[in-house]
């Protein structure tokens, strides 16, 4: 089964689009009226809907990740990278969440913490 991803806001919010039309189940939070919630909050609303995260917010993410994990909480995966993408870059990040999630189900996505940056080309 493919994974589905919610994309926090410092995604560009054109790869949700880029994504759905590759088939994929996408929603950026930009879309979903969530803009501006904070981390545990964005955190808990992809969760609640069985998506993978997909943000840039290294630290933020990696310290939820350590916390969720404490506290046996089930969450549908974070992907997180270093690098900040624009929107010139939008084909390089595009290429990089195929890329990962080709190698990935959801269910091997499940509570794990992935770095989308391995994936770049």
């Amino acid at each position: 089964m493919k994974a589905r991803l919610y994309l926090d806001e410092d995604v560009v919010p054109e790869l949700a689009v880029l994504l759905r039309a590759a088939g994929y189940d996408a929603v950026s939070v930009h879309e979903a009226g969530t803009l501006h919630w904070d981390d545990p909050r964005q955190l808990a609303r992809a969760a609640v809907e069985g998506r993978a995260i997909l943000t840039h917010n290294y630290k933020d993410f990696r310290r939820l990740y350590d916390e969720w994990q404490t506290a046996g909480r089930e969450h549908a995966g974070i992907i997180v990278s270093f690098h900040q993408y624009s929107r010139k870059e939008l084909g390089r990040v595009r290429r990089a969440v195929f890329a990962l999630l080709a190698a990935f189900t959801a269910e091997e996505l499940r509570n794990t913490l992935q770095i989308l940056d391995s994936w770049s080309r």
